[in-house]
């Protein structure tokens, strides 16, 4: 088995046709502003609309910090009492208390199933900035709010109000306004400590970031170890398994599991995505392998293909959409992949067709 397209090469030509296409505009677009957080390993986007829980935001925070290479797995106390140690978000939740930039409530709670607030993520990000509550004048809560805006850290935030809760849109939007924002007392941007510059339209660039950052796809089996193929320590690293966060004991039983997963890293950030065979119905995210039984064209160009069809072992079929040039060049009749080819299908964007039938986003593939 071996790897036909990087996602270097696929996320650079959906990022170059999602912003070339408008020169003159001044600010990113969401597409931009998303592959830019999904880069940096802070948050691995699935469904926008969804509100996002205050132990998810802490986690967001260290991803965002100096600790984000430096976070355990698991936690060995519980700092609050409704927050179990064995908990993925220990770790996370613990150095958002101790580093100011989270508070608990009384009675030794963090309540992390509940929302986070515009007012209290405002907090947050202001303290990763270096602010404190010294640097800020009478009532304290409308003058942090008066410095988020002045800061224009709530810039696509769509005028949201301090008491209004974020959604996983609203938190891509508020990280990407914090990697552009200058520290208190600096004159480099905050996402430095990721090495991220700001071009001439004032943006970070995420072409800049994919020549370096992501590497993959890798197929891990059973027989191979998953450390082996990483450039750093997985002691070190975050970990998203179908675009959820997860541990590293639950990737090494999805690999028992299934046999095999799709690795992609990102040595700056310390992150690794996999994916597995099993999906994951929230996020659809999913690998399918099989054959191509059907490449599907528009009757009105017959040189694009826009669907296609794979037929896993089990004799399953799944239709798949192609999005991306790339990915439409790619199974078209110039490209690599035709009907009768054993492939690995990397996908999102699960949906129910009028017949019932599951129907895939390819996002990316491996040829089998």
């Amino acid at each position: 088995m071996h790897t036909k397209q990087t996602i270097s090469s696929i996320l650079i030509v959906t990022t170059m046709a999602s912003v070339f296409p408008l020169p003159a505009m001044a600010s990113a677009t969401y597409d931009l502003r998303k592959r830019v957080i999904e880069l940096t390993g802070i948050i691995d986007p699935s469904d926008g609309s969804r509100y996002v829980s205050r132990a998810e935001f802490a986690a967001m925070l260290v991803r965002a910090s100096e600790y984000r290479s430096v976070v355990s797995e698991s936690a060995s106390v519980s700092v609050f009492a409704d927050v179990p140690v064995e908990s993925a978000y220990a770790p996370h939740i613990r150095i958002a208390a101790r580093q100011g930039w989270m508070k608990g409530y009384l009675g030794g709670q963090f309540r992390p199933d509940e929302y986070i607030t515009l007012q209290d993520a405002a907090r947050a990000v202001l303290a990763l900035l270096g602010y404190t509550n010294e640097d800020l004048t009478g009532d304290q809560s409308g003058s942090r709010m008066a410095k988020f805006s002045y800061l224009e850290l709530n810039e696509q935030l769509g005028g949201l109000q301090a008491g209004e809760i974020l959604t996983e849109d609203n938190c891509i939007n508020l990280f990407y306004n914090l990697l552009k924002t200058e520290p208190k007392g600096s004159k480099e941007i905050y996402g430095a400590i990721m090495d991220l510059t700001l071009s001439s339209d004032g943006e970070i660039n995420p072409l800049e970031m994919l020549d370096t950052t992501v590497k993959g796809p890798y197929v891990v089996t059973k027989s191979r170890t998953m450390s082996s193929q990483l450039p750093f320590s997985m002691d070190n690293a975050s970990f998203f398994i179908n675009g959820e966060a997860c541990t590293k004991e639950q990737i090494k039983t999805a690999q028992e599991e299934y046999g095999y997963v799709v690795m992609y890293y990102n040595s700056s950030s310390k992150t690794v995505w996999v994916y597995t065979a099993g999906g994951n119905e929230t996020t659809g995210k999913t690998v399918l392998q099989g054959e191509i039984t059907n490449i599907y064209y528009k009757s009105s160009d017959v040189m694009t293909p826009t669907e296609v069809t794979i037929t896993t072992d089990d004799g399953e079929s799944y239709t798949c959409k192609l999005t991306t040039s790339d990915l439409q060049f790619a199974f078209s009749i110039y490209g690599t992949v035709q009907v009768g080819d054993d492939v690995i299908l990397i996908c999102s964007g699960v949906s129910e067709n009028e017949d019932g039938d599951t129907s895939y986003q390819v996002t990316d593939f491996l040829e089998d």
